[in-house]
């Protein structure tokens, strides 16, 4: 008979497979969906309403997670059941080639449901994950949680890359490499259910009402900090997804780059942030995650407007590695910030009304890059625009709203380029750019004793 402590300890194990397994279903499935949409002809409005409304959708069906859990009475079934009906969604999405004149919507609407399935649960597993992990080892835990399914991300994207590549030769040969690379995503995602099953859930006691409404929530939002973060996180995807939709179409309509160029300019980016995680979690635990949500959210707003300036693919790689290498600490330190302003009997609604509020600011900012798309001709390409809208925004909100977030726990003090240093050298002792710094230091040391 298991204690609790090997329970839980065997359940993290199991939350690493589950996440690599989901992150594969991501690199061989949702990775491609706007590539699947240009492949149907998609037009850019079609683009912008793919890449916000599912997961808008999928925000305001978090309303109703609370309820579900009470249902269910088990966070752990909610989120095995969503993750089970979002596995089955890649059978509708994988037939809307034939599906004629409408297919573009029809999967726009598969995968509304796509979404629903997949992130009704997440409040759940927040909650359920957050009282299996450690406070004081949460950094270094997703760290290198964040590390494996970064990799195994990256690795699926670049298979299915290749899958589409070797496919091409045709139209109904492309619409097999698509369908092979969904029926590779859904079988991850069927690994990761498995997982998710085996997992331990600790007592929850289900509280017999939320402890604030959605309305108070957004009335107190400016006076709190957790709701200072939420206020900034939506400032910040709104301006994100002015352009985030029309990378993919200007890779592939403006450039007419292969689906092997895009898949590597693709995951040049998961590449650092797999690598960088685990080091921006270390980092998170000792200086805390406002450091690092100041430093990378005022690196993070320039990714967009880099774009503009070289349609050279070294260029455009170099590019994506710096955006997975700020992308990793900003999504660390917003992850954490979370789990360490939030308590227990109240993460599930906080992250709940978060990813409302959040879903919401997508879908606007989708819409309004979708409109400045099809109504602007100032640039060579229509997409150049909301790329600096983009840039714009993001900048401003980092500006406003980041002096306004306090750290909550104790922490060590740090400038910002001493952090952006230590992150740059991997671990500073034993990261091999420190090591050379210090040893040529140390030469110097030697030479100026000996002179």
């Amino acid at each position: 008979m298991e204690n609790k402590e090997q329970k839980i300890k065997k359940s993290l194990k199991y939350s690493i497979f589950d996440g690599a397994f989901c992150s594969m279903m991501i690199g061989f499935g949702e990775s491609f969906f706007s590539a699947f949409a240009v492949f149907l002809k998609a037009t850019n409005l079609q683009l912008s309403l793919l890449g916000s409304l599912p997961q808008t959708l999928g925000s305001l069906f978090q309303m109703f997670t609370n309820r579900l859990i009470k249902l269910f009475k088990s966070r752990k079934k909610l989120v095995c059941i969503g993750a089970l009906f979002q596995t089955l969604m890649y059978i509708p999405v994988a037939l809307v080639f034939f599906f004629g004149t409408f297919r573009v919507m029809h999967l726009i609407i598969f995968l509304c449901f796509y979404w629903i399935f997949g992130t009704i649960a997440n409040p759940a597993w927040n909650s359920w994950i957050g009282d299996l992990v450690n406070e004081k080892e949460r950094g270094s835990y997703f760290g290198r949680r964040n590390r494996v399914t970064g990799f195994l991300s990256f690795a699926s994207l670049l298979a299915a890359g290749y899958i589409l590549q070797r496919f091409s030769s045709s139209i109904s040969m492309e619409y097999l490499g698509f369908a092979l690379i969904f029926s590779l995503a859904m079988l991850s995602r069927l690994f990761s259910f498995i997982y998710l099953m085996k997992a331990y859930e600790p007592e929850y006691t289900i509280a017999s009402e939320s402890p604030f409404s959605f309305i108070d929530f957004v009335k107190q939002a400016r006076f709190r900090n957790y709701g200072l973060f939420v206020i900034y996180l939506c400032f910040i995807n709104f301006s994100v997804y002015v352009s985030a939709a029309f990378f993919t179409p200007y890779m592939l309509y403006d450039l007419k780059l292969s689906y092997g160029i895009f898949t590597i300019i693709t995951a040049a980016a998961m590449i650092t942030k797999f690598i960088m995680m685990p080091i921006w979690g270390n980092l998170s635990d000792k200086y805390g995650t406002k450091k690092l949500l100041t430093l990378t959210g005022f690196l993070m707003p320039v990714v967009p407007v880099l774009w503009i300036f070289s349609a050279n693919i070294w260029y455009l790689i170099l590019i994506q590695l710096y955006s997975g290498f700020i992308w990793a600490g900003f999504d660390m330190a917003s992850f954490n910030f979370i789990f360490d302003s939030t308590s227990s009997k109240k993460r599930t609604t906080c992250v709940a009304y978060y990813n409302v509020l959040n879903g919401i600011a997508i879908l606007l900012g989708a819409i309004i890059g979708g409109f400045i798309v099809r109504y602007n001709n100032l640039f060579w390409s229509k997409y150049f625009l909301v790329f600096i809208i983009s840039f714009i925004l993001r900048y401003i909100a980092s500006l406003i709203f980041i002096p306004k977030i306090r750290e909550v726990r104790v922490v060590e003090e740090i400038s910002n380029e001493k952090l952006l240093l230590k992150a740059f050298t991997a671990m500073p002792t034993r990261g091999l750019v420190y090591n050379i710094i210090t040893l040529r230091k140390k030469k110097k040391e030697v030479k100026i004793k000996k002179d």
